[in-house]
């Protein structure tokens, strides 16, 4: 007869479950690792995208606008973010283009000007190309470029929102929102004039 296998003693079996636990808490350290490593490079990359975000959104611009017996209104402007729209109004605004011109459109939802005939037809002689941007979107105090059918067709006409429009959303450029005298902008009335308007500091002057 063959001889019989022999069993493992209690000691070789402890020894080798204290390696198994040994194997699995192993694992476990690893997995815990390449977890924190996951969470460490998503948060870094989620600073990164956060403060990138906010780079493109920062404010480096505000204009006032003045309306004959209404008072002023504040926008900011975000040129990082619409560069092309942003410079276009701001030439123009530093241009004196937008003074004594009228609000040739005031609804319940929106304000318009920016046309020097008064008829929401005209503009500058410059027309700019379509841009916008992810996180501008059109929202009650936004401020964005007005144009025909022709998405590179603006010029000088704005308008600013009373109330959100989300569905003009990734079809109108909007570059700015409205951060003073909002207030100002829901007594608007078709014809009224605005008396001038002007860029200031995006930051106060230092002490």
């Amino acid at each position: 007869m063959g001889k019989k296998s022999r069993r493992p003693g209690r000691a070789s079996r402890q020894a080798k479950a204290a390696e198994r636990k040994a194997s699995t808490a192993r694992i476990r350290v690893i997995v815990a690792a390449v977890v924190a490593a996951l969470l460490i490079t998503g948060g870094a990359v989620a600073l990164l995208r956060y403060r990138a975000q906010g780079e493109v959104l920062k404010v480096t611009e505000r204009v006032s606008f003045e309306v004959e017996g209404r008072g002023s209104f504040v926008m900011e402007v975000y040129p990082r973010a619409m560069p092309i729209t942003a410079a276009n109004f701001l030439a123009l605004v530093k241009s004196g283009f937008y003074a004594d011109l009228t609000w040739h459109r005031v609804e319940d939802w929106v304000v318009q000007t920016g046309d020097p005939t008064g008829t929401g037809s005209g503009g500058s002689e410059q027309t700019i190309p379509l841009e916008t941007h992810p996180q501008l979107k059109n929202v009650r105090g936004a401020v964005g470029m007005a144009r025909t059918d022709d998405p590179n067709s603006a010029t000088s006409q704005f308008y600013i929102l009373r109330r959100d429009a989300r569905t003009l959303d990734n079809s109108y450029a909007v570059f700015g929102k409205v951060i003073e005298g909002m207030d100002v902008i829901d007594k608007l009335e078709e014809g009224d004039k605005i008396s001038g308007a002007q860029v200031v500091s995006a930051t106060p002057p230092p002490d």
